[in-house]
């Protein structure tokens, strides 16, 4: 999970987002603020509702284009949990909310990705070990 997590506001240009998107390297950015996000803004929203649809990227704004309602994780979830919201409901980011719904972190497709391979490897070498073991 990382917990450096950038807001875009509601009433941005798309340009402006998707400039910050390039800079920061992200495919995504909530939108609103920590205490009160209100949508998420992804490169498919702007590739299909915006490029697609041809409308000026100056001109739209990121709430004309941002994905909502938003669905979320905690942070005690678990791994298999946020994996199943992402299977559930076609998204590849989860913002993390603390219990009173305040955004405490972003989880993506690629965090769970590395934390199971992760997992894997350590599972492979644990049986290689057993395996191994002189009898």
């Amino acid at each position: 999970m990382s917990r450096d997590v950038e807001f875009i506001g509601a009433e941005a240009p798309v340009k402006e987002a998707a400039e910050l998107m390039g800079e920061l390297e992200v495919g995504a950015l909530p939108v609103g603020g920590a205490e009160a996000m209100q949508g998420i803004l992804t490169d498919r929203d702007i590739l299909y509702r915006l490029v697609a649809a041809g409308r000026d990227p100056t001109a739209t704004r990121v709430r004309e284009v941002m994905s909502s309602p938003v669905v979320t994780c905690r942070p005690e979830d678990t791994v298999q949990a946020a994996m199943d919201l992402m299977a559930a409901h076609h998204v590849r980011r989860l913002p993390v909310c603390d219990p009173a719904g305040r955004v405490v972190g972003w989880i993506t497709l690629s965090d769970l990705s590395r934390r199971l391979l992760l997992d894997s490897e350590a599972l492979q070498g644990a049986l290689r070990e057993i395996t191994e073991a002189p009898a």
